[in-house]
């Protein structure tokens, strides 16, 4: 018991000396970057969220984030230094420059910018989903993107009526570019406490809706967003879990689009589907995945799984083919979920980024174009 109890403390104190060299370089190179804690009247509803105990978020079901085979050591070297065959494209992926600006105001459209960056265009309204745009990480010698699929900059979006955060993890929420659209957006949704980044950075508060897990808010008419749970976690720095990390189900007069977030699998995707009978598109979390990881990203059967269980009339899957994180090839996410696709019956769409998604058009077809392209030619 006694050697259990040093073993853990010896991957708490590493990970907390990890965490803290970072953000020490996080402070370094840019505060603001880092945003802040919830406090006052935000802490207040925080700690009265049912989901909030000792002292942080909870996850519904127990999710470790170090396996017990292995110490928080060889998580970070593996992490740092054990990168998988074929990580990163050798060339500039095949991506598309659709000007977001000219889009037609009655054309019910998605674009995915590559990772979980989306814009989407619905019964007139404009949302903007997890948008980064600039860098996804503190520092700017960490995560670099994939050559090809930095076409996207925040000049580049039109005014936004809704930003959605899912969570406030650097490859979600970048400052840089949420500090350029400031003056170009509605409203901010986003889970429970991460309105403090929001506030800190310039936002004005009554631009801010939090949800907690299984909330909702009425915008414009015929519009809702649902909070659902996810199974993550969240943080910029030392402090973990002060703010809530959600799935998003986005109502529109016409149209259910489901966001999954970050995740690892959970019961929340099938009670999911039974409320919502009629998806119009899942939007699933694919790619960064890992043994290490498992209770925090879905790994591919699990996204199978999830998939049937929300039912959807079509699926998108994100979250790759931007950055390395995960330890697998950059191709792997999209290979499985296609082969995948192709023997469970799932109505799979595979755009390139930047690529135009008509959300009306059952009809359209895309290509498996991380194989077909030339530059990927064998």
């Amino acid at each position: 018991m006694k050697n259990v109890f040093h073993t853990y403390m010896k991957k708490r104190r590493f990970i907390v000396l990890c965490i803290a060299g970072l953000s020490a370089m996080i402070i370094i190179s840019n505060c603001k970057t880092l945003g802040k804690l919830p406090r006052g009247e935000r802490l207040e509803k925080v700690q009265a969220s049912p989901n909030y105990r000792d002292g942080k978020f909870q996850n519904r079901l127990p999710t470790p984030r170090i396996p017990d085979d292995k110490s928080g050591f060889r998580m970070m070297y593996d992490f740092l230094f054990r990168k998988a065959e074929n990580s990163r494209p050798d060339k500039a992926l095949p991506v598309i420059k659709t000007d977001l600006k000219q889009l037609e105001i009655k054309e019910d459209v998605l674009v995915w910018m590559g990772h979980s960056s989306l814009f989407i265009q619905a019964g007139g309204a404009k949302f903007l989903i997890d948008p980064v745009l600039v860098m996804a990480s503190p520092v700017s010698f960490v995560n670099k993107p994939f050559a090809g699929t930095e076409l996207y900059k925040p000049d580049d979006m039109p005014d936004i009526d809704y930003l959605l955060i899912t969570h406030d993890h650097y490859d979600h929420l970048d400052y840089d570019t949420v500090k350029n659209l400031k003056g170009r957006i509605g409203k901010v949704i986003c889970g429970l406490g991460v309105g403090e980044h929001f506030e800190y950075w310039g936002f004005k508060k009554d631009k801010i809706i939090e949800l907690d897990w299984n909330d909702k808010t009425a915008l414009r008419e015929g519009f809702v967003i649902h909070a659902f749970p996810t199974r993550h976690f969240s943080g910029r720095g030392i402090a973990q879990d002060r703010t809530l990390w959600v799935s998003f189900m986005i109502e529109t007069p016409s149209l259910n689009i489901f966001v999954s977030g970050d995740t690892g699998y959970d019961a929340h995707f099938a009670e999911i589907g039974k409320q919502f009978p009629e998806i119009d598109i899942a939007i699933m979390e694919n790619g960064q995945y890992d043994e290490d990881w498992r209770y925090i990203h879905l790994l591919p059967d699990e996204l199978v799984k999830s998939i049937k269980e929300l039912n959807p009339k079509r699926s998108l899957t994100i979250h790759n083919s931007k950055y390395v994180l995960g330890k697998h090839s950059w191709k792997a996410p999209l290979e499985n979920i296609s082969n995948a696709a192709e023997k469970n019956s799932i109505n799979l769409i595979t755009p390139m980024i930047g690529e135009i998604v008509y959300l009306k058009d059952s009809a359209q077809v895309f290509g498996k174009w991380w194989e077909k392209s030339p530059l990927f030619a064998e």
